[in-house]
C-alpha cells in the first residue's frame, strides 16, 4: 500500500569510526549529528522529536520539515548542536508516493478534512489524469493551505481556520522537477512527485483535481527522500529503542560533517581553523576556492574532520559570511 512506507527487509546504514564532534566526551548528552527517521502514521512531527529526544537522552533535537500527522516517511531530526544546520539540511529537492482520491473537495485538501463538494458521476478518462499531471511539471505558483504550519501574526494557520479564521497567503514560487502517474484505479490515482521545498502536496493534488474539473484530495503521503537523505536510510523509532538500549544509538546518526553531503569543504589548517573559532574574517585569499555555484554555502573542516564552519559561498566585500561556527570538541 502506498505511504505505509515499510522496508523491513532494507539494511539501515550505519556510521561507525566517525570524528570526535560526534560523540563528544561525555555520552550521548553532547553528541551532534542527526538521526534520519521513518515517521509513522498518526503521529504529528513534533511528537517523533520529542520521541528522538527521550530515546536518545539528547539536550536538544529538531527537525527539518513537518509531515503532517497522517503522513509517513523520512523525517531528519538534528540532534544538539546540529539543530543550527536546520537551513542547509532541507536544501535540495524532496520526494514523495502518494495517492489522490478525484471527484471530492475537502476544506484540508486531505482525508482528515471535512468534505465541501462531490461529483457524484465521474467521468475523468486516464488520458485525462495523465494530460492533467503534465501541465504541472516545471515552475509554477501555489497557494499554501489554509490548514497548514506557516504562522500569521504568530498563530499556526491551521489553529486559526480551527477557529473559523482563514487566511490566505499570497502564492509562491514552486518547482515540480518530475510529476508520475503510477496507477490510475478511480476514483484513486497513485503517483510519485519530485518537487523543491515548500511544496504542499496535498495542494497539488487539489490543484490537478481543479484542472480535471472534479476536484480531489490526498488520501496517502509518504516522502521517500529530502534534500541528500532516502527513505533506505531511515530508522523507526521501536528500531531506535532498541539500538539505544543496547547502547549503540551512536551507529546511527550522521556527524554534521557528513549530514551535509555535497557541500563544498574546506579543509582548514590549525591557523585556519583557530582564526573560524575567533571569529575573524576569512576571504579566498586564505582558502583554496571552490566551486559553490549551486551551493548557498561552504563548510569547513580540520584535519581530523570536524566540522568547524558554514560560511555563505556569496563573498560580501571579499569575505565569507559565517552562517554557524562550531568549537572543536576539545574546547
Amino acid at each position: 500500500m502506498v505511504g505505509a512506507c515499510v522496508f523491513s527487509s532494507t539494511p539501515i546504514l550505519q556510521y561507525s569510526n566517525t570524528p570526535a564532534e560526534f560523540y563528544g566526551f561525555q555520552g550521548l548528552h553532547f553528541m551532534n549529528g542527526i538521526i534520519i527517521i521513518d515517521k509513522p502514521r498518526d503521529m504529528t512531527s513534533a511528537q517523533v522529536v520529542a520521541r528522538v529526544k527521550r530515546i536518545s537522552k539528547a539536550r536538544k533535537v529538531g527537525h527539518t520539515g513537518t509531515l503532517d500527522p497522517f503522513a509517513t516517511g523520512v523525517l531528519v531530526c538534528c540532534i544538539n548542536k546540529a539543530t543550527r544546520l536546520a537551513q542547509c539540511l532541507v536544501y535540495g529537492q524532496k520526494r514523495y508516493k502518494g495517492v489522490m482520491r478525484l471527484g471530492i473537495r475537502t476544506d484540508t485538501q486531505d482525508f482528515t478534512g471535512r468534505v465541501v463538494s462531490q461529483e457524484p458521476d465521474l467521468t475523468v478518462t486516464r488520458e485525462g489524469v495523465h494530460r492533467a499531471f503534465r501541465g504541472f511539471l516545471g515552475v509554477t505558483y501555489q497557494n499554501p493551505p489554509a490548514y497548514s504550519a506557516l504562522k500569521h501574526n504568530g498563530v499556526p494557520l491551521y489553529k486559526l481556520a480551527r477557529q473559523g479564521t482563514v487566511i490566505q497567503k499570497p502564492a509562491r514560487p514552486i518547482s515540480i522537477y518530475g510529476l508520475e502517474v503510477v496507477d490510475v484505479s478511480l476514483p484513486d490515482v497513485r503517483f510519485e512527485v519530485c518537487c523543491s521545498g515548500g511544496t504542499y502536496v496535498r495542494t497539488l493534488c487539489a490543484d490537478i483535481g481543479e484542472a480535471l474539473g472534479c476536484g480531489a484530495h490526498l488520501t496517502e503521503l509518504c516522502r521517500t527522500e529530502t534534500g541528500k537523505f532516502s527513505l533506505e536510510e531511515a530508522i523507526s523509532l521501536e528500531a531506535l529503542a532498541e539500538v539505544a538500549a543496547r547502547g549503540a544509538i551512536s551507529e546511527h546518526v550522521v556527524p554534521m560533517n557528513v549530514a551535509l553531503r555535497g557541500m563544498p569543504c574546506i579543509s582548514g589548517d590549525d591557523e585556519l581553523v583557530q582564526k573560524i573559532q575567533l571569529g575573524r574574517p576569512v576571504t579566498e585569499r586564505e582558502v583554496t576556492p571552490v566551486a559553490a555555484e549551486a551551493w548557498p554555502w561552504i563548510k569547513v573542516t580540520d584535519d581530523a574532520g570536524n566540522l568547524v564552519a558554514v560560511m555563505h559561498s556569496n563573498k560580501k566585500n571579499g569575505v565569507y559570511p559565517y552562517a554557524c561556527v562550531f568549537q572543536r570538541p576539545e574546547s
